[in-house]
């Protein structure tokens, strides 16, 4: 399988001077890179081979939605998981289709409306704001995106603000090694330092369920 960089778009976000050197270089992105070109990305986010390593239908299992659950997908690039997630959520609940790059949101729009889901609501967010509504979410899905999040730490914190008194938070990324799949071995985070990072801003690792080979998914609940 070619090596293919698969990192879902969501743009830098603005590093913060409130946190001391030490934890800056534990919540710094580890991969700046727009993805604002439709058009280019499109075609690699939608490549059928991801299917082959991504699996979404069972990491979209492995969440345990259930109907009515309101989920974001942030970073959510083309829609890649929008029609598992607009599933698996049903007519009764929400998706969130989260990016900040204008051109992917109005994509998402158009994607929805040519695929019938009612159920999907496009979200532009602000590049330190994910602009979700208060307290009305109760899933977050952040899937080969998380490495691209600058001030984590600051950006973390704020996304409790839409957590439901259920919401929980479930990270897809990178496993560290040399593998077929993924950006180059510096932008990898390995599982220790995302559980670290989350323990710091306040949440408590609850599940790990082992669905796909070349990445670790993490759930989260706030403490």
């Amino acid at each position: 399988m070619p090596r293919l960089f698969a990192a879902l778009p969501f743009a830098i976000l603005i590093l913060s001077g409130s946190a001391s050197a030490g934890e800056r270089r534990l919540f710094e992105a580890t991969s700046h890179r727009r993805f604002d070109d439709v058009g280019r990305w499109k075609p690699i986010f939608e490549d059928p081979k991801r299917d082959e390593w991504q699996k979404p239908a069972e990491v979209v299992r492995a969440l345990g939605l259930e109907p009515g659950t309101r989920v974001a997908d942030l970073g959510a690039g083309t829609g890649y998981f929008m029609p598992y997630l607009s599933r698996a959520v049903g007519p009764s609940g929400t998706v969130f289709e989260v990016d900040v790059e204008p051109n992917l949101v109005v994509h998402l729009r158009e994607r929805a409306e040519k695929e019938k889901a009612g159920n999907v609501t496009p979200v532009l967010a602000s590049l330190d704001d994910a602009r979700l509504p208060v307290g009305a979410v109760d899933m977050i899905l952040i899937v080969d995106t998380y490495h691209h999040l600058d001030d984590r730490r600051a950006y973390l914190a704020r996304l409790k603000r839409s957590l439901s008194s259920r919401g929980r938070i479930a990270v897809v990324d990178w496993e560290a090694g040399d593998i077929p799949v993924g950006p180059e071995p510096e932008h990898k985070l390995p599982r220790e330092q995302v559980i670290e990072e989350m323990r710091l801003v306040g949440y408590a690792l609850t599940g790990e369920p082992k669905v796909i080979p070349y990445q670790y998914v993490l759930l989260f609940r706030p403490r």
